[in-house]
């Protein structure tokens, strides 16, 4: 209805093969045949005739229409037409005259459109975006530009930019957007031949290298190709730092039937299996991390492919204990992105993972035991002081990848700090809350929050020793994780259960505890890793717990770091 009530006016694109028809703060129409369109900003994509391709996925007149988010702080999105063999000329401009009137085009739009249709064109249609999620990370200042980039005023006299500016996006150049080196090409092409195929089995896809050399674009960009042939995905998240679908500290196992175009903090979900290790990073607990990780992986069924993300920790002992993720995990294709000049990460080749030691593993002249139980955690055994991994994994095949985009690997030269991700992310879980029944923003604090009696809550704080009268005073103002433990756990008095060990339990969500002995199911995450852009949002004044007069110099203020894994035994190497 409200296309039909808006005023077109028809621009010549300044690419051949565009027209376009512009609607004033509403959307935008084009038809698509030579050239891609790579943006930022944020809109509604909905395909009217022929076939698009946004980071992989291929959207059809059959398809409902899909949120695109393209932030200045990840690679820009392009869409870009899919070619075809079409029908003859006079039959396809009949087609696109029909689904443009379906649609709801008015005349005057249609006629200016079609003067310049190619039979090989697809017709897109953009509209104005605006979510809860970006509504309320946009409300934050330090965000507020996040999907704005500086333009001069006499690009916009161009009409094509007025047009696509009118429903929130912007052309940039395609330098910007996603690009795909030749090696990548080739491997995409064999995993989605054999997660078609499946000859061997349902493929198990592993994704490694070190920071900053693009693996969770990667990621996005397979997943959403292999939708295109396959119902769903199942994706699990090894990295502590650099989450997909959850905030920061989790490891999660997740089951994808949707493309996700945008980067993590448009896209926060609920997973299908979910643990809340608590920190960034593993390497105050290895061994924790491996229970952890192996806990999750359980819940796979190997019945459709399993894409795995692993942390960009790859030099000394995150090497080692890649290693060991690699033989629990068994994977059937390693894909190892790595850029140029980095000399650290040797070749995951069969052969090296066979006979190389790990962290908690021997290779094959080191092994003296067979096996690996997968039935749970608490099946863990020891041969001579170390756990009894699988000594070595079935043949995998190894896809090396070198990354095209400038700054492959230097984390100097990365868009945004990856603090600044993990603060984006843990905001788009936040903004879950925001109703949908309202475009203002409301603060959390004005949201009613959920009571429990401590009497049904177990605490234990990870990762440090804190004395039992100490425990409610560490949780106060706390981001922590909501967990799911045995009901045999009971509390026999008023207070809470303090547990001696941190289980590797299920993750339900995130809460935060007050003073008043309430639990809070608004906010996730621990206190020190919150922007303090959440506790200042609706609130005037002194901001209770959070200063910036702080003397970091006293004793004892500065974040302690427990080394918990055991020492790894001398080894030869092969």
């Amino acid at each position: 209805k409200e296309l039909n009530a808006c005023q077109h006016r028809c621009v010549r694109a300044a690419g051949p093969g565009r027209r376009w028809c512009r609607r004033p703060a509403l959307s935008a129409l084009f038809a698509l045949s030579l050239q891609r369109l790579t943006f930022t900003g944020r809109c509604r994509l909905r395909c009217l005739y022929g076939s698009a391709r946004v980071l992989g996925f291929a959207v059809t007149p059959e398809q409902p229409a899909y949120d695109l988010f393209s932030p200045l702080t990840h690679c820009a999105l392009s869409v870009e037409a899919l070619r075809r063999t079409g029908p003859a000329r006079p039959r396809a401009r009949k087609e696109a005259r029909a689904a443009l009137r379906d649609h709801g085009v008015p005349r005057d739009a249609r006629r200016k459109l079609m003067g310049r249709f190619a039979p090989a064109c697809s017709v897109v249609l953009l509209e104005r975006l605006d979510t809860p999620v970006t509504r309320f990370i946009l409300s934050h200042p330090d965000f507020a530009h996040l999907f704005r980039s500086k333009v001069c005023a006499y690009l916009l006299s161009w009409q094509e930019d007025a047009a696509l500016a009118s429903v929130g996006v912007l052309k940039c150049d395609p330098e910007s957007g996603l690009l795909v080196s030749e090696s990548t090409v080739l491997a995409i092409e064999e995993l989605v031949q054999a997660c078609r195929e499946e000859n061997d089995g349902v493929p198990v896809i592993l994704v490694c290298g070190p920071k900053c050399v693009g693996k969770s674009t990667f990621n996005r960009y397979l997943i959403n190709l292999l939708l295109n042939h396959l119902p769903c995905v199942e994706y699990l998240e090894c990295d502590l730092g650099q989450t997909e679908f959850t905030p920061p500290g989790c490891v999660s196992l997740m089951n994808i039937s949707d493309p996700f175009l945008g980067p993590p903090f448009t896209h926060q979900r609920t997973p299908r299996k979910m643990v809340y290790y608590g920190d960034v990073s593993c390497d105050q607990d290895t061994e924790r991390y491996i229970d952890t990780v192996k806990y999750v992986f359980n819940s796979y069924k190997k019945e459709v492919p399993l894409v795995i993300n692993t942390m960009g920790w790859v030099k000394g002992v995150g090497l080692l204990l890649l290693i060991d993720i690699i033989r629990l995990l068994s994977p059937s294709h390693i894909v190892q992105i790595s850029a140029e000049d980095f000399k650290d990460m040797p070749q995951f080749t069969p052969e090296y993972i066979h006979l190389t030691a790990g962290l908690h593993t021997k290779g094959k002249l080191q092994a003296t035991c067979k096996s690996m139980d997968m039935g749970g955690t608490e099946n863990w055994q020891s041969c001579e002081g170390e756990r009894d991994f699988q000594a070595s994994t079935p043949g995998h095949k190894l896809l090396c990848i070198k990354p095209k985009f400038p700054g492959a690997g230097n984390a100097a030269k990365a868009r945004v700090h990856s603090s600044i991700l993990r603060d984006m992310a843990m905001l788009g879980y936040l903004g879950q809350l925001q109703p949908l029944e309202t475009k203002s923003v409301l603060p959390l604090h004005s949201l009613v929050p959920y009571q429990v009696p401590f009497s049904a809550v177990a605490l234990r704080v990870i990762h440090t020793d804190v004395a039992p009268k100490h425990i409610i005073y560490s949780v106060n103002a706390s981001w922590v994780g909501l967990c799911r433990i045995p009901d045999e756990v009971r509390c026999q008095t008023d207070g809470p259960v303090l547990l001696t060990q941190t289980p590797v339990c299920d993750c339900l969500g995130f809460v935060c505890a007050n003073e008043r002995e309430q639990n809070n199911a608004q906010t996730p995450w621990c206190l020190h890793c919150v922007p303090v852009c959440v506790f200042q949002q609706g609130i005037e004044g002194e901001i209770p717990y959070v200063t910036s007069e702080y003397n970091y110099q006293i004793s004892g203020a500065g974040k302690l770091k427990m080394k918990k894994h055991l020492q790894r035994r001398e080894y030869s190497r092969p």
